[in-house]
């Protein structure tokens, strides 16, 4: 029997380092909502999951490469749910975009870390270049939405490619930061109501 497939206790090998990095990962969100990414160290991460320091290293290099693991994986499985909600929505770019804001602003208040993680600014390097890359990567997707559509892109959309990938990217990271000023509170729209904000100003973007 080979060594990942041996058991201890009942557990394979391959499951019980899977708990163990699942653990860390989920002890380094709680610890990044709780204080920020100042008090996210190995010594407090093994701590709050309760493994000694042998098993972080088994796993991450260092407290960099678990905060973009991290950041990585939170926004996949975000965007695993806003996917999971367009395919859902009847073929109409009105009703999928809406989808598409509903889901993703519902993955965010789900639980409050991954507001924390996603939404707050970071002093934290790893972090700043996660949420740097997710917006320019909703922005491109945006552009492509656009350019996909039978009129064409929208007027706002229609120039050149770089102009229209910037435009995009104001309007993501505009979008983001609205949704993290609702999240404090400082609107008292509704959930829905923000969603079909969200959702316009995104139409806005993607159709004529």
């Amino acid at each position: 029997m080979t060594d990942g497939a041996r058991a201890y206790g009942g557990v394979a090998v391959a499951e019980r380092r899977a708990r163990r990095r699942s653990a860390l990962l989920d002890a380094a969100l709680d610890l990044l909502a709780d204080g920020g990414a100042g008090v996210v160290t190995k010594r407090a991460v093994c701590q709050r999951a309760r493994l000694n320091d042998r098993y972080f290293y088994e796993h991450f290099a260092d407290r960099d490469a678990l905060l973009e693991t991290l950041a990585a994986e939170v926004t996949g499985q975000g965007i695993v749910v806003v996917v999971a909600a367009v395919h859902a929505a009847p073929p109409d770019v009105h009703a999928r975009v809406r989808a598409a804001a509903d889901a993703a602003i519902g993955f965010v208040v789900a639980d409050p870390r991954h507001a924390a993680l996603l939404l707050q600014g970071h002093s934290a390097e790893p972090l700043q270049r996660a949420r740097q890359a997710s917006q320019h990567a909703i922005a491109r997707a945006m552009v492509a939405v656009a350019a996909d559509q039978p009129a064409g892109p929208s007027t706002l959309l229609a120039g050149a490619p770089v102009d229209a990938e910037m435009i995009a990217f104001t309007v993501v990271s505009g979008l983001l930061e609205l949704v993290a000023a609702w999240i404090r509170e400082e609107f008292t729209a509704s959930r829905e109501h923000l969603t079909d904000l969200v959702a316009r100003l995104l139409l806005a973007g993607v159709t004529r």
